[in-house]
């Protein structure tokens, strides 16, 4: 379910959007939701300005990609190890966990 997420640092442009986006998160939860989000971005190249600038979008909301983040050899045993791995996830009690069935 969350095979091939785009690495840190990478530079994207939603659909319908008009500014580009650096993913800055993947597997996010916005504070007060129970929704998981593939990403959460803020504006490039500006950074993260106020807490209310980040983004939370879905793979399938990328028109196109600019940049690709790093993807060294940690980030690789990392996306392995752990994002390639991952069931179907839920927010319980405020914290990302595995769905119960």
């Amino acid at each position: 379910m969350y095979e091939n997420l785009l690495p840190i640092g990478s530079v994207v442009m939603l659909k319908g959007g008009s500014k580009r986006l650096m993913i800055c998160g993947r597997i996010q939860v916005p504070a007060g939701s129970t929704r998981i989000y593939d990403y959460c971005g803020c504006y490039f190249p500006e950074g993260i300005v106020a807490p209310d600038s980040m983004f939370f979008f879905d793979r399938d909301g990328i028109d196109r990609v600019f940049f690709l983040g790093c993807q060294d050899k940690e980030e690789l045993d990392f996306r392995a190890r752990v994002l390639d791995t991952l069931g179907e996830l839920e927010v319980r009690e405020g914290k990302i966990v595995p769905k119960e069935e």
